[in-house]
């Protein structure tokens, strides 16, 4: 088992053995479950007896404004039940009976929606057995849904220019002449994005750099970014997206080093990094 902590109590008579239709209050993001924010009718103690399921949003967590999404909890511990929470809000948890795929995860899928600017909308998911109805796993990372809107664009493109040399830093730049607070990095197919607060360059543009780190086969994909303003939970349309292409050896008798291109897609440029020739 890989229990953590105090043992888990029994809940106190007349609480419902599996917990549904429990009222919860999530504790303020760094909160440690037990130690001061507890949820507000199950008892710390019931929380963190195993490892966290994984929470992600299908196909995507990025929402045009008004659709839906689906939210996958799951773990490869054989949990019977999974609970998914809206953090922040005062709503009855979602539970779920899981599913066994033939991998061996086990999951829940949650239907979410429709998404709307009104508030942020972040998620945590627990897992749990039958047998033990009362004691829950510790909780997933938090998932965060970006509702995007209507707002103007932001441009996304490569700080560097046209060409990054292998080694060299990769860096994304969202920027636009809305004067936005906070932009948005997202790269397809991942379950989260990245936000860096906004700040005004000398030609009166809002922006935000994106260092992704050294050249690497792990940053091909397409990206998006989004601007939003501090005091809205809306966030703009995307960005056109720039495709970035991690291509391999040549076939003509060159080893090369790590070369990057970002293909044309929406007005995005092309770039390529520096190529090594060494004959064989």
């Amino acid at each position: 088992e890989d229990t953590q902590g105090s043992q888990p109590q029994a809940l106190p008579s007349g609480r419902g053995s599996a917990l549904r239709g429990v009222s919860l209050s999530q504790p303020s993001p760094g909160d440690d479950v037990g130690g001061g924010s507890p949820l507000n009718t199950v008892p710390p103690s019931l929380l963190g007896a195993y490892s966290k399921p994984t929470l992600s949003a299908l196909p995507s967590p990025v929402v045009a404004s008004g659709g839906n999404v689906t939210l996958r909890c799951g773990s490869q511990r054989g949990y019977q039940h999974f609970v998914l929470i809206e953090e922040g809000e005062h709503r009855l948890p979602q539970t779920l009976d899981s599913q066994q795929l033939h991998s061996g995860w086990y999951q829940a899928l949650f239907p979410v929606g429709p998404v709307t600017t009104s508030h942020r909308w972040t998620f945590r998911c627990y897992g749990y057995y039958s047998n033990t109805s009362q004691v829950w796993s510790h909780r997933s990372d938090p998932l965060e849904i970006l509702a995007s809107g209507v707002s103007r664009k932001p441009s996304l493109l490569m700080l560097q220019g046209p060409v990054v040399a292998p080694g060299e830093n990769l860096t994304l730049q969202c920027r636009s002449d809305v004067d936005y607070d906070r932009f948005t990095l997202h790269k397809a197919g991942q379950r989260t994005f990245l936000q860096r607060p906004g700040q005004q360059s000398q030609a009166g543009l809002s922006q935000a750099n994106f260092t992704l780190g050294p050249v690497r086969g792990s940053h091909g994909g397409q990206y998006r970014c989004y601007g939003a303003h501090n005091l809205s939970s809306e966030w703009s349309a995307p960005s056109d997206p720039l495709d970035i292409l991690i291509a391999g050896e040549e076939p003509s008798g060159f080893n090369q080093g790590s070369r990057l291109c970002t293909g044309p897609a929406g007005g995005a440029q092309v770039v390529m990094a520096g190529m090594e020739g060494k004959e064989r």
